[in-house]
């Protein structure tokens, strides 16, 4: 038996986790499937944004090759397709926080607990993101896809937020996401809590499924979920296959983002 660390690293989605999903990435996605003569109203299409709905989460190339199997032109063409059209559906959009991430932000901060953003977004509307929320100063370290070799939900994304933070056990990593792949993301990289938010596009059913530990309405029932988890005692690290089950519950919010007492994350002696 070993005492089980105390998180120091918080890794969280963007659209559906701490920015509201005000519809423009699915609307991105069909846009990018009628360019392929697949459109609305037809099953086809119905047939395309149902996949897309699945596997929202994942690294676009990904979810345009699930949409257009065996068709390597296809799904490139579409590829394109959608980085246009979310970019110019980011650009008309209003994006707003989901009603308390900006204190969940706040009260971590002031907690000596390091965060992290991962999106699906391309970097230039990753940024746009942050700037009309006002927290391009707030997020130490936000990834994109397009810094990893794998998307979500391989595992490379949180272990190369770990590796930007300086974090060096992954037990110390909590992952906060909307989507099944994101919360797989974490199981997969050994986080000690996968916390699925029902903000996102998928339902509770789904985020269990893929291993949440956790399952909260909102962003702002954080503060519980870090309380409920408090210093433990473990047998093996989370996501080994061996150590005890994880408890998946559903972890009421509590009246303000009040933070438990934790320990700050280790630094590093070199930058990377």
């Amino acid at each position: 038996m070993t005492d089980a660390p105390r998180i120091t690293l918080v890794c969280f989605g963007l659209v559906g986790t701490l920015v509201a999903d005000a519809g423009v990435i699915e609307l991105a996605f069909g846009e990018a499937v009628a360019t392929q003569g697949v459109v609305s109203g037809t099953s086809a299409f119905a047939r395309a944004m149902a996949q897309v709905h699945r596997a929202r989460g994942q690294a676009p190339a990904d979810v345009m090759a699930a949409v257009f199997p065996g068709n390597v032109a296809r799904a490139q063409a579409a590829l394109l397709a959608f980085e246009r059209s979310l970019a110019g559906d980011v650009d008309r959009t209003a994006m707003t926080p989901v009603p308390g991430a900006g204190e969940v932000l706040a009260g971590l901060a002031n907690a000596g607990i390091r965060t992290c953003v991962t999106t699906m977004l391309p970097r230039r509307q990753l940024t746009l993101t942050l700037e009309a929320v006002g927290w391009a100063d707030r997020i130490p370290v936000a990834l994109t896809v397009d810094d990893v070799p794998r998307g979500c939900p391989f595992p490379d994304l949180a272990l190369a937020a770990m590796l930007r933070t300086g974090v060096d056990d992954v037990r110390e990593l909590m992952m906060v996401h909307g989507t099944a792949a994101g919360v797989e993301c974490g199981r997969r990289a050994g986080a000690q809590a996968a916390v699925g938010v029902l903000t996102g596009p998928h339902p509770e059913a789904r985020l269990t499924a893929a291993g949440a530990t956790h399952v909260i309405s909102s962003v702002s029932g954080l503060p519980g979920v870090l309380a409920s988890i408090g210093p433990r005692r473990a047998a093996h690290p989370a996501g080994g296959g061996q150590g005890e089950r994880a408890t998946r519950a559903a972890v009421a919010e509590p009246p303000g983002a009040v933070f438990p007492p934790q320990m700050p994350a280790r630094r590093r002696n070199t930058e990377l």
